[in-house]
C-alpha cells in the first residue's frame, strides 16, 4: 500500500491513524521540494515522527532529477508526476517503486485525480484476484469529501484555510 502525499500532511496523518487502528502498515511518500507543505517545518517534523510511531514507512516522493535521501527516509522512491523516459529507471541506493519487480502494469492501481487508473480494484481485491498489487492511494482524495476532484480539492482548500488561520493565531498574528 503506497500513499503519495502531494498536498496535505494532515490528510496523510488522518489516513495513517485510521490504518494503524486497523493493523494496516503502508509506505507514505513525502516531498522535500513540494509546493504544498514544508517537511522541514514543525508540522513536517511532527508528521514524520507520527507516521513512524504508527508503524508506517516513509519514502521519498521526489521531483526529478532531485532524489536526495537523508535519515528521514527509507531507501525507497516514487517520482512525482514522472515522465515515461525515467519513471522506471534504477535509482542508486534506493528502490524505485515503478521499477520491476515492484511494478507491473497488471498489478498496479492508482486513484490519481480521483479516477482509478487501470480500473477500480475493489471487486478484484474482494475476490482475491491479485497475487500482489501496488495500490497507490492519495490521502487528500479520501480524507476530504467530494464526488469529483474539484469538489474534493475545494474541501481541502477550506480545511487548509482553517489550519492556516490557527497557525496565524498561534504565531500571534492580529486578525482583528
Amino acid at each position: 500500500l503506497r500513499h503519495d502525499v502531494d498536498m496535505s500532511l494532515d490528510a496523510a496523518l488522518a489516513m495513517a491513524e485510521l490504518e494503524a487502528e486497523r493493523g494496516v502498515a503502508a509506505t507514505y511518500f513525502l516531498m522535500t521540494r513540494g509546493d504544498f507543505y514544508n517537511l522541514d517545518g514543525r508540522a513536517g517534523a511532527r508528521a514524520l515522527a507520527r507516521l513512524r510511531e504508527l508503524g508506517h514507512r516513509v519514502g521519498l516522493h521526489a521531483v526529478h532529477p532531485h532524489a536526495a535521501f537523508d535519515e528521514r527516509f527509507d531507501p525507497v522512491l516514487a517520482w512525482h508526476t514522472p515522465d515515461p523516459e525515467y519513471m522506471s529507471e534504477p535509482v542508486d541506493g534506493a528502490v524505485n517503486v515503478m521499477q520491476p519487480p515492484w511494478f507491473h502494469p497488471d498489478r498496479y492501481r492508482s486513484d490519481s485525480n480521483q479516477r482509478w487508473r487501470h480500473g477500480c480494484p475493489h471487486g478484484e481485491l474482494a475476490a482475491g484476484a491479485f497475487e500482489w498489487l501496488q495500490l497507490l492511494v492519495h490521502p487528500e482524495i479520501w480524507v476530504y469529501e467530494g464526488g469529483t476532484m474539484r469538489e474534493t480539492m475545494l474541501a481541502y482548500l477550506d480545511a487548509d484555510r482553517d489550519a492556516k488561520l490557527r497557525l496565524m493565531r498561534e504565531n500571534r498574528i492580529d486578525l482583528s
